[in-house]
């Protein structure tokens, strides 16, 4: 499951009058001139806000408090010290989510240094690749895959939409061909990339003898405890169910001796360190470690340092944001934004649109207004469960709805076909966040475009 990470605010005066039963924030730390009576408030911002609504209804205030949210996520700038949201962003300049799609710059074609058939892979799987319309390898395919033949450690830095799932699975299917007893664990930050990852598996490994199993959160966990019984080739799995499975003693990593970090940025700003590290711990030390990630900071650094010996560092890295996306920027200037995108929506080239906002809740609520306006929409967040989720996702993909409204769990690794426009209905907070998110679109050969509201 995804975590929450409140954030601590000022603290209070907890110090209660035992004839007026009345306790009192600091004043001068929330600068707040009402008392609270009867109530005590969490010192988390979360909790905060449902406690306020609560006493608004059962007290004797008899006014709203002043930093009441506006609908949609308007904007609107909260200066009370209970404003402390979850991500407040990047001071991020309008003009970075403004670059025009390249149009008539000649591209120089990628000659790969390989074919598939050059692979020292089976035959079985070779031809499930053609099959698969796979002629010749992306950059990243072309350079990883021998190495990682090779049982070598790898260090995987790539756009996205760059093919890297398949980079690693090719040569790792293969490992398990060669010696069926060999085990494999695959973490990744979401539960779309990993139903995503068993569903590229299953398209390589059709015909061949290799099992495996998808553990995330969100779904019955019973069931995955009972696939965990049998025997599995490939582990694939978020690392917040892969924690509870080893907790309960369901899954034992010893004999794993492969372990593959997707999207390692995404986690460890998810907050999932810790359970990074516990997996690894309990792991064999002579393990075969690669490592995928879209951003090298100081933490993804230490992280390559801490877990993996003598890598190979392999970037196809050709810039922030993919040339084939023309990106622009819709001013909203006091108007209402739910309005502003409605008169988008309705323009014809408008046909696949995935729409990104900050909250789970304005998500979900954002799709029920354009459902009530005529819209079919559906939408993707943290509060759903795994199977709602996935359904949504299907749909938009298969053409049922048109408009997937999502929160940034749909922002990295997800290979949604011809996706024509994203937009950022709500700014993202980082802007490694907004090239993840404008990734949706634009992949292939295909152009995109991506719209930001500010």
């Amino acid at each position: 499951m995804y975590r929450r990470q409140f954030r601590k605010v000022a603290s209070f005066d907890k110090t209660f009058n035992s004839g007026s039963k009345r306790s009192k924030f600091k004043k001068t730390e929330l600068s707040l001139n009402k008392e609270v009576s009867n109530k005590t408030v969490s010192d988390t911002a979360f909790g905060i806000e449902r406690s306020f609504n609560r006493m608004n209804k059962n007290s004797n205030f008899s006014k709203k408090p002043k930093f009441a949210r506006k609908s949609f996520s308007s904007g609107r700038v909260f200066k009370s010290r209970f404003n402390v949201c979850k991500n407040t962003g990047q001071n991020i300049h309008f003009s970075r989510y403004i670059n025009k799609a390249v149009i008539t710059e000649k591209v120089e074609k990628f000659v790969p240094e390989h074919f598939f058939t050059d692979f020292n892979i089976d035959e079985k799987l070779k031809n499930n690749i053609l099959e698969k319309g796979y002629c010749e390898p992306t950059p990243i395919q072309d350079k990883i895959i021998p190495h990682v033949l090779h049982g070598v450690d790898v260090v995987g830095i790539a756009n996205t939409g760059t093919g890297k799932t398949a980079a690693f699975l090719i040569p790792l299917i293969q490992k398990v061909i060669k010696n069926s007893k060999e085990e494999i664990l695959i973490v990744v930050p979401t539960r779309e990339l990993a139903t995503q990852i068993q569903d590229e598996l299953k398209s390589f490994i059709n015909g061949i003898k290799i099992f495996s199993v998808c553990c995330v959160g969100g779904a019955p966990i019973g069931r995955q405890i009972s696939e965990l019984k049998y025997w599995n080739n490939f582990v694939i799995g978020t690392p917040g169910r892969l924690k509870d499975l080893i907790n309960r003693k369901c899954l034992n990593l010893l004999p794993f001796s492969t372990i593959v970090l997707d999207e390692a940025d995404r986690m460890l700003d998810m907050g999932f360190i810790a359970d990074m590290k516990l997996i690894m711990s309990k792991m064999s030390e002579k393990r075969h470690t690669l490592f995928f990630s879209a951003t090298v900071s100081k933490e993804v650094e230490s992280l390559v340092k801490a877990f993996l010996k003598d890598p190979v560092t392999i970037s196809v890295k050709t810039g922030d944001t993919a040339k084939s996306v023309d990106q622009d920027v819709v001013k909203i200037a006091g108007r209402e934004k739910i309005d502003v995108l409605h008169d988008l929506l309705i323009k014809p080239e408008f046909n696949k649109v995935l729409i990104f906002g900050k909250t789970k809740h304005g998500v979900e609520r954002l799709s029920k207004t354009l459902n009530d306006r005529g819209f079919k929409s559906d939408s993707i967040h943290g509060d759903k469960n795994q199977t709602a989720r996935q359904r949504a996702l299907n749909k938009f993909k298969e053409g049922l709805v048109q408009i997937l409204v999502a929160t940034d769990v749909a922002a990295r690794g997800l290979d949604i076909p011809d996706v024509t426009h994203v937009i950022n209905y709500d700014v993202p907070a980082t802007y490694d966040d907004y090239v993840h998110r404008i990734g949706r679109t634009g992949r292939g050969n295909k152009k995109g475009k991506a719209i930001t509201f500010v």
